[in-house]
């Protein structure tokens, strides 16, 4: 039984029962684990470990006694949704239809997890990979994509390997998982760095109510001051500028503020 997983609320529940026989043979010395993400923000984990008292143990019975952890958990997490005003379905339905409404995007439905027609990615782990073959003018002209503008996407993602990694991080923090979706929107030859800036402060202080003064931004600091080619983007700090102080926008490296989708390809300075 590989993965059974249930949608409740805001909260992504996984159950994995992992080599688990009708009968654990009491020869058997491996470690057993089936980690469930709930909903208040830990991990538990139940270990069956080989050995005569475990004879009897089914994976039917492990089974049942999810199902019955997960129905006590849903009940905690929907009566938690009653309460939180911005949950995950109102924050992604506000997103998209402030794009498309407002700044007239093309809404994009997500790509399946497991990329159809991507030979380089296990899953899909960004909001722009279903996009890849318009950054790389490789887009045949007859796709419906080839004459979008504007995007306005939310991008279902898994992160557990290659160069986009969270697997380490989940449970150290409480915004690190694994399975996740990615808002994004995106220009084709449209729009550029001023318009991004403007519609992103028009989304967080209007749309979302976030107050102004709790908003920092990032901008990249480039690496000529340790003998690099890229040059500080003055250009985003300056357009930053007309909505925060400078004291809240900050440079960031090269490692947190210059985008790249590989060695090769597309690349340039975030914010």
């Amino acid at each position: 039984l590989p993965f059974v997983s249930r949608q409740s609320g805001a909260f992504l529940n996984v159950y994995r029962i992992a080599n688990l026989h009708d009968g654990l043979p009491s020869s058997s010395r491996c470690m057993h684990s089936w980690p469930i993400l709930s909903p208040p923000k830990q991990s538990k984990f139940v270990y069956l470990r080989g050995g005569s008292s475990n004879r009897g143990v089914t994976a039917a019975s492990i089974l049942k006694t999810a199902q019955e952890q997960h129905k006590s958990y849903k009940m905690t997490a929907d009566s938690g949704a009653a309460n939180i005003e911005w949950s995950a379905d109102r924050v992604r339905e506000r997103f998209i239809k402030y794009f498309q409404e407002k700044q007239e995007h093309t809404f994009v439905a997500s790509s399946p997890v497991v990329p159809l027609d991507d030979p380089t990615l296990l899953f899909a782990n960004a909001g722009m990979n279903q996009f890849k073959p318009i950054f790389l003018g490789q887009i045949d002209p007859s796709s419906p994509m080839a004459s979008l503008k504007r995007a306005v996407n939310s991008q279902k993602c898994i992160r557990a390997g290659g160069k986009h990694n969270d697997l380490e991080d989940v449970g150290k923090d409480t915004y690190h998982h694994t399975f996740f979706e990615m808002l994004g929107t995106w220009s084709f030859g449209n729009y550029f760095k001023r318009e991004a800036v403007d519609w992103a402060w028009d989304l967080l202080t209007k749309e979302y109510g976030i107050p102004p003064d709790r908003l920092y931004a990032t901008y990249c600091e480039g690496d000529a001051h340790r003998g690099g080619t890229t040059a500080p983007d003055e250009e985003t700090r300056q357009l930053w500028l007309r909505y925060l102080p400078a004291d809240h926008i900050l440079p960031g490296s090269m490692k947190d503020n210059f985008w790249e989708m590989g060695d090769t390809g597309p690349c340039g300075p975030c914010t």
